[in-house]
Protein backbone atom coordinates (compact mmCIF):
# COMPACT_ATOMS: atom_id res chain seq x y z
CA UNK A 1 0.00 0.00 0.00
CA UNK A 2 1.34 3.61 -0.67
CA UNK A 3 0.31 7.38 0.04
CA UNK A 4 0.20 10.24 -1.61
CA UNK A 5 2.56 13.08 -0.71
CA UNK A 6 0.82 15.83 -2.86
CA UNK A 7 2.90 18.51 -1.07
CA UNK A 8 6.24 16.94 -2.63
CA UNK A 9 4.62 15.12 -5.37
CA UNK A 10 5.37 12.03 -4.99
CA UNK A 11 4.03 8.58 -3.20
CA UNK A 12 5.54 6.28 -0.22
CA UNK A 13 5.45 3.40 1.77
CA UNK A 14 4.09 4.23 5.31
CA UNK A 15 6.50 2.69 7.63
CA UNK A 16 7.86 4.06 10.59
CA UNK A 17 8.35 7.89 12.20
CA UNK A 18 11.58 8.52 10.94
CA UNK A 19 11.20 7.36 7.73
CA UNK A 20 9.17 5.95 4.86
CA UNK A 21 9.97 2.76 3.28
CA UNK A 22 10.23 4.10 -0.21
CA UNK A 23 9.45 6.94 -2.31
CA UNK A 24 8.27 7.44 -6.26
CA UNK A 25 7.82 10.32 -8.04
CA UNK A 26 4.13 11.04 -9.42
CA UNK A 27 3.78 11.77 -13.02
CA UNK A 28 5.04 14.60 -14.29
CA UNK A 29 7.68 14.73 -12.08
CA UNK A 30 10.90 12.39 -11.30
CA UNK A 31 13.96 12.18 -8.61
CA UNK A 32 16.97 13.48 -9.29
CA UNK A 33 19.61 12.20 -6.47
CA UNK A 34 22.48 14.35 -5.23
CA UNK A 35 25.57 12.92 -3.70
CA UNK A 36 27.82 15.37 -1.75
CA UNK A 37 31.92 14.66 -2.68
CA UNK A 38 32.05 14.69 1.62
CA UNK A 39 29.55 13.94 4.13
CA UNK A 40 27.97 17.34 5.84
CA UNK A 41 27.02 17.64 9.20
CA UNK A 42 23.32 16.97 9.93
CA UNK A 43 22.77 20.35 10.76
CA UNK A 44 25.18 21.98 7.89
CA UNK A 45 23.78 19.18 5.89
CA UNK A 46 19.52 20.44 5.84
CA UNK A 47 20.70 23.96 5.33
CA UNK A 48 22.72 23.31 2.20
CA UNK A 49 19.59 20.84 0.78
CA UNK A 50 17.05 23.66 1.26
CA UNK A 51 19.63 26.11 -0.63
CA UNK A 52 20.25 23.48 -3.52
CA UNK A 53 16.11 22.50 -3.58
CA UNK A 54 14.92 26.11 -3.54
CA UNK A 55 17.81 27.14 -6.19
CA UNK A 56 16.36 24.26 -8.47
CA UNK A 57 13.08 26.44 -7.54
CA UNK A 58 11.25 23.70 -5.37
CA UNK A 59 9.44 23.49 -1.91
CA UNK A 60 11.29 22.19 0.86
CA UNK A 61 8.17 19.29 0.52
CA UNK A 62 9.90 18.27 -2.47
CA UNK A 63 13.04 16.28 -0.57
CA UNK A 64 11.49 12.87 -0.53
CA UNK A 65 15.07 10.63 0.33
CA UNK A 66 18.11 10.96 2.13
CA UNK A 67 21.33 8.88 2.65
CA UNK A 68 23.70 9.34 6.52
CA UNK A 69 26.58 8.35 7.34
CA UNK A 70 26.99 7.96 11.26
CA UNK A 71 29.57 7.67 13.20
CA UNK A 72 28.89 4.37 15.13
CA UNK A 73 25.90 1.58 15.39
CA UNK A 74 23.27 2.79 17.71
CA UNK A 75 21.56 1.18 20.51
CA UNK A 76 17.98 1.09 20.07
CA UNK A 77 17.17 3.65 22.28
CA UNK A 78 20.08 5.80 21.12
CA UNK A 79 18.65 5.13 17.73
CA UNK A 80 15.24 6.66 18.33
CA UNK A 81 16.62 9.74 20.02
CA UNK A 82 18.61 10.36 17.32
CA UNK A 83 15.46 10.19 15.32
CA UNK A 84 13.74 12.17 17.26
CA UNK A 85 16.17 14.68 16.65
CA UNK A 86 16.33 14.52 12.74
CA UNK A 87 12.68 14.51 12.41
CA UNK A 88 12.62 18.44 14.08
CA UNK A 89 13.84 19.82 10.57
CA UNK A 90 11.62 17.92 8.33
CA UNK A 91 8.37 19.16 10.65
CA UNK A 92 9.59 22.69 10.03
CA UNK A 93 9.89 21.58 6.45
CA UNK A 94 6.46 20.62 6.51
CA UNK A 95 6.72 17.28 5.99
CA UNK A 96 6.98 15.36 9.15
CA UNK A 97 3.69 15.90 10.59
CA UNK A 98 4.35 13.98 14.04
CA UNK A 99 2.97 10.73 13.06
CA UNK A 100 3.63 10.37 8.91
CA UNK A 101 7.09 10.64 7.37
CA UNK A 102 7.05 10.39 3.72
CA UNK A 103 11.25 10.17 3.49
CA UNK A 104 12.69 6.83 2.50
CA UNK A 105 15.90 6.84 4.16
CA UNK A 106 19.62 4.97 4.91
CA UNK A 107 21.72 5.52 7.94
CA UNK A 108 24.64 3.68 7.98
CA UNK A 109 27.97 3.47 9.64
CA UNK A 110 31.24 3.39 7.48
CA UNK A 111 34.01 0.96 9.53
CA UNK A 112 36.92 3.20 8.43
CA UNK A 113 37.24 7.18 8.58
CA UNK A 114 33.58 7.35 9.48
CA UNK A 115 32.42 10.94 10.78
CA UNK A 116 32.62 12.95 13.45
CA UNK A 117 28.64 12.98 13.67
CA UNK A 118 26.02 11.76 11.87
CA UNK A 119 26.19 13.57 8.48
CA UNK A 120 24.46 13.65 5.17
CA UNK A 121 26.19 11.47 2.46
CA UNK A 122 23.24 12.06 -0.25
CA UNK A 123 19.35 13.27 -0.94
CA UNK A 124 16.88 13.31 -2.80
CA UNK A 125 14.13 15.19 -4.33
CA UNK A 126 11.44 15.38 -6.84
CA UNK A 127 11.26 18.10 -9.67
CA UNK A 128 9.33 18.62 -12.97
CA UNK A 129 9.87 15.95 -15.92
CA UNK A 130 8.91 15.60 -19.41
CA UNK A 131 10.27 11.98 -19.59
CA UNK A 132 7.73 9.03 -18.71
CA UNK A 133 10.04 7.16 -17.56
CA UNK A 134 9.52 6.31 -13.62
CA UNK A 135 11.52 6.79 -11.02
CA UNK A 136 12.28 5.92 -7.18
CA UNK A 137 14.50 5.42 -4.11
CA UNK A 138 14.02 2.36 -1.98
CA UNK A 139 15.06 3.14 2.40
CA UNK A 140 17.32 0.63 3.71
CA UNK A 141 17.10 -2.10 5.22
CA UNK A 142 18.95 -4.55 7.42
CA UNK A 143 18.00 -8.17 8.08
CA UNK A 144 15.22 -6.86 10.85
CA UNK A 145 11.32 -8.01 10.78
CA UNK A 146 9.14 -4.89 10.52
CA UNK A 147 7.21 -4.51 13.58
CA UNK A 148 7.32 -2.92 17.40
CA UNK A 149 9.81 -5.53 18.95
CA UNK A 150 13.54 -4.63 20.24
CA UNK A 151 15.95 -5.35 17.68
CA UNK A 152 17.30 -8.32 19.28
CA UNK A 153 13.92 -9.91 19.03
CA UNK A 154 13.20 -9.30 15.40
CA UNK A 155 16.76 -9.81 13.97
CA UNK A 156 16.79 -12.70 11.37
CA UNK A 157 19.88 -14.73 12.49
CA UNK A 158 20.66 -12.53 15.25
CA UNK A 159 24.99 -12.20 16.24
CA UNK A 160 24.60 -15.25 13.58
CA UNK A 161 27.63 -14.46 11.75
CA UNK A 162 27.98 -18.16 10.14
CA UNK A 163 27.49 -19.05 6.42
CA UNK A 164 24.07 -20.12 6.68
CA UNK A 165 23.35 -17.07 9.00
CA UNK A 166 24.66 -14.87 6.57
CA UNK A 167 23.16 -16.29 3.85
CA UNK A 168 19.19 -15.97 5.50
CA UNK A 169 20.40 -12.63 6.37
CA UNK A 170 20.96 -11.54 2.67
CA UNK A 171 17.77 -13.51 1.84
CA UNK A 172 15.57 -11.65 4.05
CA UNK A 173 17.11 -8.18 2.93
CA UNK A 174 17.33 -9.28 -0.91
CA UNK A 175 13.25 -9.88 -0.18
CA UNK A 176 12.40 -6.72 1.45
CA UNK A 177 13.71 -4.79 -1.55
CA UNK A 178 12.09 -6.83 -3.61
CA UNK A 179 8.70 -5.78 -1.59
CA UNK A 180 8.93 -2.38 -1.30
CA UNK A 181 9.90 -2.39 -5.01
CA UNK A 182 6.62 -4.42 -5.69
CA UNK A 183 4.06 -1.89 -3.74
CA UNK A 184 5.46 0.81 -6.34
CA UNK A 185 4.41 -1.93 -8.80
CA UNK A 186 8.63 -2.48 -10.04
CA UNK A 187 11.07 -4.66 -9.63
CA UNK A 188 14.76 -5.55 -10.04
CA UNK A 189 14.18 -4.84 -13.73
CA UNK A 190 14.07 -1.38 -12.85
CA UNK A 191 16.15 -0.21 -10.48
CA UNK A 192 19.33 1.76 -11.78
CA UNK A 193 21.10 1.18 -8.73
CA UNK A 194 21.55 -1.26 -5.69
CA UNK A 195 23.81 -0.36 -2.72
CA UNK A 196 24.64 -2.52 0.55
CA UNK A 197 26.03 -1.77 3.31
CA UNK A 198 28.21 -4.66 5.48
CA UNK A 199 31.71 -5.87 6.73
CA UNK A 200 31.13 -9.03 6.05
CA UNK A 201 32.26 -10.98 3.44
CA UNK A 202 28.85 -11.52 1.02
CA UNK A 203 30.99 -12.91 -2.11
CA UNK A 204 29.88 -16.83 -1.43
CA UNK A 205 25.93 -15.76 -1.40
CA UNK A 206 26.84 -12.82 -4.32
CA UNK A 207 26.05 -14.87 -7.54
CA UNK A 208 22.13 -17.16 -5.73
CA UNK A 209 21.12 -14.62 -3.16
CA UNK A 210 22.05 -11.60 -5.66
CA UNK A 211 22.85 -11.22 -9.33
CA UNK A 212 20.10 -14.39 -10.28
CA UNK A 213 17.93 -12.40 -8.77
CA UNK A 214 18.36 -9.29 -10.82
CA UNK A 215 19.88 -7.36 -7.92
CA UNK A 216 23.03 -6.38 -9.56
CA UNK A 217 21.58 -5.15 -13.37
CA UNK A 218 23.62 -2.43 -13.02
CA UNK A 219 26.05 -3.81 -11.01
CA UNK A 220 26.62 -3.35 -7.06
CA UNK A 221 28.02 -0.80 -4.81
CA UNK A 222 29.79 -1.96 -1.70
CA UNK A 223 29.89 0.63 1.13
CA UNK A 224 32.18 -0.77 3.77
CA UNK A 225 29.80 -0.03 6.45
CA UNK A 226 27.95 -1.31 9.29
CA UNK A 227 23.58 -0.99 9.73
CA UNK A 228 22.60 1.67 12.04
CA UNK A 229 21.91 -0.36 15.00
CA UNK A 230 23.97 -2.39 17.00
CA UNK A 231 24.63 -6.31 15.57
CA UNK A 232 22.85 -5.67 12.29
CA UNK A 233 25.25 -6.99 10.01
CA UNK A 234 23.82 -7.04 6.57
CA UNK A 235 21.62 -3.32 4.97
CA UNK A 236 20.76 -2.62 1.35
CA UNK A 237 18.88 0.14 -0.68
CA UNK A 238 18.35 0.96 -4.46
CA UNK A 239 16.65 3.30 -6.30
CA UNK A 240 15.63 4.19 -10.21
CA UNK A 241 17.07 8.13 -10.70
CA UNK A 242 18.09 9.04 -14.12
CA UNK A 243 19.04 12.39 -13.00
CA UNK A 244 22.19 12.53 -10.26
CA UNK A 245 24.90 15.15 -10.09
CA UNK A 246 27.67 14.88 -6.96
CA UNK A 247 28.30 18.98 -5.51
Amino acid sequence: MTSDFAAGNYRFIPAVFQYSAGAAANPGFEVERVRFDRPVALAEGFAQIAKYIHAAGRPLTSFCACELRSPAAFTDEGFRNFNLHYVKTLGEWGIYDGTTNPVARSNVCPEIDPPAEPSFYAFSFTRASQSTAPSFVIAGSGESLEGGATYAERTVRYRDLSPEGMKDKIRHVVATMEKRMGAFGFGWKDATAAQTYTVHDFYPFFAEELVRHGAARSGLTWHFARPPVIDLEYEMDCRRVLREIVI
